[in-house]
């Protein structure tokens, strides 16, 4: 038994080596202003999530350090029987503050956030309308739910709304769900539009911020791009990118919040988070709320590389440059790595077939003269070829 499950794992990975497809992990060391260490060679990383760099940011390491020796490394147990300490609700309350709602709920992590959150709400006698380039665990909870699922183009207004108009009277209840920012592609929904049509019809409308928040709007994130906060009843994020730290949450009205906190799996069923893991993200939220301009700075980095290389304005700190091809998109990474620079090879399944990328993302830490080099040498030795 055991020789017949060695053998299916060396075939599959066989098959997935053969397209370039396998993947692997690399200890990775990361130090601050934006600088890594990997096989012993330091690089200047573009391929972090950690936008403001809050991780090695000295305030938010003290505030993490301080509630360890406080609370302890672990919450001990799930956050409906002891692990609920005090930090949690003050985490909830400056999201909930920040985004406009009544009230939040966190969670471990986006991915668990996101597999709670939608199949609480919606079940298999209801309709999910999502964006077709969601993040992976926003069409893992889809299937969850056993809901008649639909995938509307990428940022088509006209599809979702055929969507809708052709399903949405069959199903007692519709949710309509997007990435605020696109992970791989780094444009932005078109939330405002999406908004209007979800009310349309009686949609729940659902937007998963992960990097949007603290980077976006003064850091407010994607639905408040407009100055005002945009129609969006269930705003979900994570805390793990531009906040620095770790976990998910979701920020909507009591009721919802309510619901959550009483019958969503993952929430329910998860140890909570580490205390150092809360304060970290409460401090990191005090920072941004107080320094606007800091939290504008990977948009402007990622602007200039953009401007420099000749691409179109980006609309966040998520830069892709399309190579096709995972052969040479795994070669170009591994060039500029002789150059000092660590820059991910993004494959499928990841992305869509023929769509493999470098995947440029920009910090606040990022030095000008580093980005100039960066694009001169994707320019020249990577575009041309």
């Amino acid at each position: 038994m055991s020789q017949s499950l060695e053998d299916f794992a060396r075939g599959k990975l066989g098959a997935l080596e053969q397209k370039q497809l396998r993947r692997s992990l690399f200890d990775t060391e990361r130090l601050e202003q934006a600088v890594t260490l990997r096989n012993g060679k330091k690089l200047i990383s573009f391929a972090c999530n950690d936008y403001l760099n809050l991780s090695q940011h000295p305030e938010i390491k003290r505030a993490a350090i301080a509630a360890t020796e406080r609370y302890g490394v672990g919450s001990g147990a799930s956050r409906l029987v002891t692990g609920n300490h005090p930090l949690f609700r003050e985490l909830e309350s400056r999201l909930a503050e920040l985004k406009g709602t009544d009230d939040a709920c966190v969670f471990g992590s986006g991915y668990l956030a996101n597999l709670g959150i939608i199949p609480t709400l919606i079940g298999p006698d209801d309709l999910l309308i999502a964006a077709e380039l969601s993040h992976a665990c926003i069409l893992a909870a889809g299937t969850l739910t056993r809901a008649r699922t639909f995938l509307f183009h990428h940022n088509d207004i006209e599809h979702a709304a055929q969507l809708l108009d052709e399903h949405r009277a069959s199903y007692a209840h519709t949710m309509l769900v997007t990435d605020g920012v696109f992970s791989m592609d780094g444009d932005l929904a078109p939330i405002e539009e999406l908004g209007a049509l979800a009310a349309e019809y009686d949609a729940w409308f659902m937007t998963d911020d992960a990097h949007g928040i603290g980077v976006l709007a003064d850091g407010r994130g994607s639905s408040f791009l407009s100055g005002s906060k945009a129609a969006v009843p269930l705003q979900m994020g994570t805390l793990s990118k531009a906040i620095g730290g770790y976990g998910g949450y979701l920020c909507a009205a009591q009721p919802v919040i309510d619901l959550m906190r009483t019958r969503s799996r993952t929430f329910i069923y998860s140890t909570g988070l580490p205390p150092a893991s809360v304060a970290a993200s409460i401090a990191a939220l005090d920072l941004i709320k107080r320094e606007p301009a800091f939290a504008a700075l990977p948009l402007e980095k990622a602007r200039l590389f953009c401007r420099t290389l000749g691409l179109p304005e980006p609309e966040s700190c998520i830069v892709p440059v399309l190579l096709g091809d995972p052969s040479r998109t795994l070669a170009a990474s591994q060039l500029l790595e002789t150059e000092g620079y660590l820059v991910t090879a993004i494959r499928p399944p990841t992305v869509p077939e023929g769509t493999a990328r470098l995947r440029f993302t920009f910090t606040a830490a990022h030095e000008d003269h580093d980005i100039f080099r960066l694009a001169e040498i994707v320019k020249a030795r990577i575009m041309a070829s």
